[in-house]
């Protein structure tokens, strides 16, 4: 066994060490956060081509009837359990005491850009989770075309589309 006047010198020499070491990471030379200049600050950086920004959306897909026959398969798989199928806030969840989501009819959100619903799949809200690891990009803009369906099949006809709505719909 070692005795405390083998392992004091040993600490002390690590103190020593430890000390001169801080003094010299004190001193170097070194670039503050967004810094910018040559020596590769984050603002100098081009990203590669096709780099999406992380909170930047998905482009929007072209609609088309596959788009949302895709969502509501989506649709039915991740959002009806709470949302119910037919977008109402009444799912299978929230009969068993899970809070009531919002209905899709609601004024505001019959106003709301599809966009606000890609950012609630992808970021969550209130009590919803983050879908994000879950629902590809691609999918989850499916999933808010076939909300905007649901959305006009509670109050609109066939009818009250225009003529450019009634032609993407063939």
């Amino acid at each position: 066994m070692l005795g405390v006047r083998h392992v004091l010198p040993v600490v002390v020499a690590g103190l020593v060490l430890a000390t001169g070491a801080c003094d010299r990471m004190a001193t170097q030379p070194k670039r503050k956060a967004y810094e910018s200049g040559s020596a590769g600050g984050t603002a100098d950086r081009i990203p590669p081509d096709g780099t999406i920004p992380r909170d930047a959306a998905a482009p929007v897909p072209p609609l088309s009837l596959a788009v949302i026959e895709r969502g509501r398969q989506r649709f039915d798989i991740y959002c009806a359990p709470c949302h119910s199928a037919v977008g109402d806030g009444d799912g299978m969840i929230v009969r068993r005491g899970f809070p009531h989501p919002p209905n899709y009819t609601e004024d505001r959100l019959v106003k709301a850009p599809l966009q606000h619903f890609y950012d609630v799949i992808t970021n969550g809200y209130g009590a919803m989770y983050p879908y994000a690891a879950r629902v590809a990009p691609d999918d989850r803009w499916a999933i808010a075309a076939y909300i905007r369906a649901l959305q006009l099949s509670q109050h609109d006809t066939v009818a009250d589309l225009s003529a450019g709505e009634k032609a993407k719909l063939k």
